[in-house]
């Protein structure tokens, strides 16, 4: 069993104005194609070839840093990809909006702590809304680690995910980080960060 790069539920050009066609085709049909590649040939003819991508990163720690760096990318980019779509934006409802309520005081801090971890990772990684048991809590990761993974700071299961590495938006945005997160609030379906939540 290999891993499979995912098809888009959308076109390249799909989120513009706020994440360019140029950067989706790239982003996905290369960084991502190569994780995905460099990930299979990393666990080829081993007994991790039948293991799903969760299981491999619980235990992280106990993989070569080829694995960390390739299984991370294929799987933040999967989840990063899922939660965006061009009829995102506004603001969530029900049980995921009670719950950013209650643990972060309003929508609008809870923004601003998401904007503030994506903003403040130094170099390149990921911002994060990630499900503690429950309780939501944001962190950021460097590189490719995850919440998932057994080394990161900050354990659970990520709802919500922004890649601020620069090929994620330099083309468009160069050294500009701050327009990107803010334009990122436009694309984000709330519909579909909820379903992770639950």
């Amino acid at each position: 069993m290999s891993f499979e790069l995912p098809k888009l539920a959308y076109a390249y050009n799909a989120l513009e104005p706020y994440i360019d066609a140029m950067t989706m085709e790239i982003h996905h049909t290369k960084h991502h194609a190569a994780y995905t590649n460099n990930l299979n040939n990393a666990i080829k003819d081993s007994e991790n070839e039948n293991k799903s991508i969760e299981e491999i990163l619980k235990n992280i720690s106990k993989y070569p840093m080829v694995v960390r760096n390739n299984g991370g990318g294929y799987y933040n980019h999967n989840v990063f990809w899922e939660i965006m779509s061009p009829n995102g934006g506004g603001e969530p409802k029900g049980d995921l909006l009670q719950a950013i309520l209650k643990d972060f005081g309003s929508f609008e801090k809870f923004k601003e702590s998401f904007n503030n971890a994506a903003a403040t990772r130094f170099g390149s990684g990921w911002a994060w809304l990630v499900n503690q048991n429950g309780k939501l809590v944001i962190s950021s990761t460097p590189n490719q680690d995850n919440p998932l993974m057994d080394v990161a700071e900050i354990k659970g299961t990520p709802i919500l995910a922004i890649d601020v590495w620069e090929h994620a938006y330099y083309l468009k945005y160069q050294n500009r980080r701050p327009e990107y997160i803010n334009a990122f609030w436009n694309v984000i379906d709330w519909n579909l960060v909820a379903k992770r939540f639950v």
